[in-house]
């Protein structure tokens, strides 16, 4: 059987989305790993969502709790909100109190991945604070350390991403769209955490 990848991601402006896209093609190009896109639900109305301007969301479909119990690995992604993760991606890990209490996820490796407006809005600071929700539910987290080689040193251009995890700058205003050297850690990410969700499978 193949091993399942889940990218479940939330994104206000589409920087996220794109991320989880370029993540989705490297699990995809694991031999037999098969990766599926999923978003939170949405919890702000379209009033709002139109005077933020934020576009049209993906034909992506949404994701409940119990969806999360047939994949064998996961990678959660969503954009930075005061140095954590967004309420909306919150109000659907605080749905999983079922998941927790069985203990269903359990043992299963899972990654993250972010965006921030600026080098110094919390492209360590947002995995560390989501860890917490990883270790109740006794996931295995998989950082991707340095293991995107000459990528985690560049120093000639702005760049997201840490150890941490894949990670994109989209500016104050969001105009600013992911870089290739991004999309390039992105796609190492979800080949990484693909290889490790299989190994674990096997094992």
């Amino acid at each position: 059987m193949a091993t399942k990848v889940y990218i479940v991601y939330y994104s206000l402006r589409g920087h996220v989305a794109t991320l989880a896209e370029e993540i989705k093609r490297g699990a995809d190009s694991v031999e037999g790993v098969e990766a599926k896109l999923w978003q939170v639900a949405e919890t702000l109305s379209e009033v709002v969502l139109g005077k933020m301007h934020a576009p049209q969301k993906k034909d992506v479909p949404i994701i409940k709790p119990n969806d999360l119990t047939e994949a064998d690995g996961f990678l959660f992604g969503f954009p930075a909100r005061y140095g954590m993760m967004p309420s909306q991606f919150k109000a659907f890990l605080d749905a999983t109190g079922g998941l927790w209490r069985t203990q269903a996820l359990a043992g299963k490796p899972a990654g993250l991945f972010f965006s921030t407006s600026s080098q110094g809005g919390g492209q360590e600071e947002v995995p560390l604070t989501s860890i917490t929700q990883l270790v109740h539910h006794g996931l295995i987290y998989v950082p991707i350390g340095y293991t995107f080689g000459a990528g985690m040193f560049e120093m000639n251009e702005v760049k997201g991403g840490s150890p941490y995890g894949s990670g994109t700058l989209d500016g104050e205003d969001g105009s600013r769209d992911p870089s290739e050297l991004e999309l390039a850690q992105a796609f190492h990410q979800g080949k990484y955490l693909a290889a490790i969700a299989k190994k674990l499978k096997g094992s």
